[in-house]
C-alpha cells in the first residue's frame, strides 16, 4: 500500500516537530544544568560571615584558636591580578615560629577559606606551619563569573605558590591540601611541572573527573541519564567557558604527578561518591598514602576522625617537608 504525499508530509512535519522539541528541551535543560552545576555562587554562600557560623558550628573546638589570630591581627589578607587580568583574593596566617614548612589549603565548591578553618588550625596549631588560603575564582572575596569546578583553578594556584612563598621569606617547603573541589585543584596542579618549593599534595574527598561528578549528581538529583542534558551542557561550557567536562579530568591529572599524594575520603561519602578514591590512587604511580575515614560523608573526614587524620597527615608528609628554619 502506498502512502499519500499528504500522509508523507504529515510524518515530516512531525518527526521535525519532535525533533526540535527534542532540541529546545535538550538546550534548555543544558542551559539549566550548566547554570547548578557551574553558575558563580550567591552572595550567601561568598560571604566570611557565613563561612564562619558554619565552623563554629562543626568545629567548635577551633574558634578560640580563630578567635586568637584575629585578636591580634594575624590574619593577613593578599589580592593578586591573575593571568586573564581577574582579581583574585587570599587570607593568610604566618607560623608563631619561623619556618619553611607551608601549607597552600584549597577549598571547595561554593566555599571560602574560613570553611578551611579545621585544616588550617591542623597545619598552623598542630603542626606550625605557614597556611595560606585562596579565595578560588567567582568564590569569597576572589572576581570571576562561574565555579571553574578546579580545572582552571589549578593555573590560579600555580601562581599563587610562588606569591605565598615570598610571603613568607622565600625558600618555603610546602604541600598543596585541597579538600572537595579543592582537592580535584590540588590534582590539577599536581599533574602540571610545579615549582621547587612544592613537595607533595594531600586531596581529600576529590572527584575523578567532572563529568563523572556531574553524571553521578544527575542521576542522584532528578534520576536522569547522561544523555542528552549533560551533553548539551557539556557543548555549552565549552562554547561559553571554553573548558569540557571530560577535559576537567583529576584521575587524568594524578597520572602525570610526580611529587608523593596523600588521598583522603569518607567511605559514607554520597555527594563525591567514596568510590572515586580507588581510580584516583590507581591512577597516581608517584609515592602516595591513602586514608579512609570510616563513616564519613563528604569533607567530614577531620571533623569524624581529627586525631587520626592530624596523625596520617603528620606521618605522610615526615618525609618530604623539612620543619627546620
Amino acid at each position: 500500500m502506498s502512502i499519500s504525499k499528504a500522509a508523507k508530509n504529515r510524518i515530516a512535519i512531525t518527526v521535525m516537530a519532535v525533533l526540535t522539541l527534542f532540541l529546545i528541551v535538550s538546550f534548555v535543560g543544558g542551559a539549566y544544568l550548566l547554570k547548578v552545576g557551574v553558575g558563580a555562587p550567591s552572595e550567601e554562600n561568598r560571604s566570611y560571615q557565613g563561612s564562619l557560623e558554619r565552623m563554629a558550628k562543626d568545629y567548635p573546638g577551633i574558634m578560640p584558636w580563630y578567635d586568637s589570630l584575629m585578636a591580634c591581627n594575624a590574619m593577613g589578607e593578599l589580592t593578586m591580578l591573575n593571568r586573564d587580568s581577574v582579581q583574585l583574593h587570599s587570607v593568610y596566617i604566618p607560623a608563631r615560629d619561623t619556618t619553611r614548612a607551608t601549607a597552600l589549603i584549597v577549598h571547595g565548591y561554593s566555599d571560602t577559606p574560613m570553611d578551611m578553618l579545621q585544616i588550617a588550625y591542623l597545619y598552623h596549631h598542630d603542626l606550625g606551619y605557614n597556611v595560606f588560603l585562596p579565595d578560588l575564582f567567582a568564590h569569597g572575596k576572589s572576581q570571576g563569573d562561574h565555579v571553574q569546578m578546579g580545572f582552571r583553578d589549578r593555573l590560579d594556584v600555580l601562581e599563587w605558590i610562588p606569591i605565598a612563598d615570598s610571603l613568607f621569606g622565600g625558600g618555603t617547603v610546602m604541600v598543596v591540601h585541597g579538600i572537595s573541589m579543592g582537592g580535584a585543584t590540588t590534582m590539577g596542579v599536581a599533574g602540571e611541572d610545579t615549582p621547587p618549593m612544592v613537595k607533595c599534595f594531600v586531596e581529600d574527598c576529590g572527584f575523578t573527573s567532572v563529568w563523572d561528578e556531574f553524571r553521578h549528581k544527575l542521576k542522584e538529583m532528578y534520576g536522569l541519564p547522561p544523555f542528552p542534558l549533560l551533553y548539551t551542557a557539556d557543548i555549552l561550557c565549552q562554547w561559553k567557558y571554553g573548558w569540557s567536562f571530560h577535559e576537567a579530568s583529576p584521575v587524568e591529572a594524578v597520572r602525570r604527578a610526580k611529587l608523593p599524594m596523600l588521598f583522603i575520603h569518607g567511605d559514607a561519602d554520597r555527594y563525591v561518591p567514596s568510590w572515586m578514591h580507588r581510580p584516583l590512587y590507581e591512577a597516581c604511580t608517584s609515592p602516595k598514602g591513602i586514608f579512609v575515614a570510616k563513616g564519613s560523608k563528604h569533607g567530614k573526614a577531620y571533623r569524624d576522625h581529627p586525631g587520626e587524620y592530624t596523625q596520617v597527615v603528620r606521618d605522610f608528609l615526615a618525609p618530604y617537608i623539612n620543619t627546620e628554619k
